[in-house]
């Protein structure tokens, strides 16, 4: 059962992640879009990453995801015959 609570939580952050990923790349929303910007000058030197807010949202959501899906395995574990 780890192994499918793992591969539940797993999915659902990946596929929240790249869909907001996704839909800040096509309508240019900045806090839903990864940029990464790199200048190495002679003797400047600059990262510039971009938002986290997908993966943040990702983690939540994926949270979320493992904990129904624990009590569903649970409440579908119960023996009513007794």
């Amino acid at each position: 059962m780890k192994l499918k609570s793992f591969i539940v939580s797993f999915l659902s952050f990946v596929l929240t992640t790249g869909v907001l990923f996704l839909i800040g790349h096509v309508f240019t929303i900045t806090w839903l879009m990864f940029h990464y910007e790199y200048t190495n000058n002679a003797k400047e030197f600059s990262i510039s990453t971009g938002s986290f807010v997908p993966l943040i949202i990702g983690l939540i959501v994926c949270l979320f995801a493992e904990k129904i899906y624990i009590y569903k395995c649970d409440r579908n574990s119960i023996d009513y015959t007794k």
